[in-house]
């Protein structure tokens, strides 16, 4: 909407457009998650978001600040899975299971585009996008530390071998859910990722 006053109607041409700036970032969310970063113009953004290109930077300032403010409502939400179930399960194999087990439901859930927004997000760019391409990668490293924590801890508690590299566990476990990104992404299935969680946790170091 447009705010309407009692002047001409030439007195509001250009006049910013009004909107709900929680609706729209939540909108860009989604063509992010959907084409990333590079594969979506500003034009098609605003398009689809319903505002116009000086609503958008008066409201965000650029396309990356954009993104990174959609990257971190991914983190408070849908992409929350992973820090959730290493904080609240009370062993390490039950965090990685259910991480597992989530990530073949989220990734594949017809309410939201496929796959993860920080698993196979910006894995590529143009140099001028580098820095950002680096801040989704050290998000996906954070990801794979935190796990390595855990799993550190668990073998201080005696629930994994002494002899386990804790932090190439973490990789691995790391590198399958990103595999499971990328092939919800082609299509797989919800039945067709649990059928890799379970082969991924026949890993699991026992005792």
């Amino acid at each position: 909407m447009f705010v309407m006053e009692n002047k001409p109607k030439r007195a509001t041409r250009g006049r910013p457009r009004l909107f709900n700036r929680d609706a729209a970032l939540k909108k860009a969310l989604l063509l992010f998650w959907e084409y990333g970063y590079e594969g979506i113009s500003v034009a098609h953004l605003v398009e689809m978001m319903g505002i116009t290109p000086p609503s958008l930077y008066a409201a965000f300032g650029s396309k990356e600040n954009l993104y990174r403010e959609a990257v971190a409502l991914y983190l408070s939400g849908p992409g929350q899975f992973v820090a959730l179930a290493l904080a609240e399960e009370q062993t390490a194999k039950n965090a990685v299971e259910r991480i597992l087990r989530e990530a073949a439901h989220i990734f594949t859930v017809k309410t939201h585009p496929r796959g993860c927004l920080i698993a196979s997000g910006e894995l590529t760019c143009a140099p001028e996008h580098s820095e950002l391409m680096r801040s989704i990668a050290d998000l996906r490293t954070a990801s794979i530390d935190a796990t390595a924590r855990r799993l550190t801890q668990a073998k201080k508690d005696g629930e994994l071998p002494p002899s386990v590299n804790a932090k190439a566990l973490a990789r691995f476990y790391g590198a399958v859910i990103q595999g499971m990104s990328v092939q919800a992404k082609d299509g797989a299935t919800a039945a067709q990722l649990k059928e890799i969680a379970d082969l991924a946790l026949m890993a699991w170091p026992e005792l």
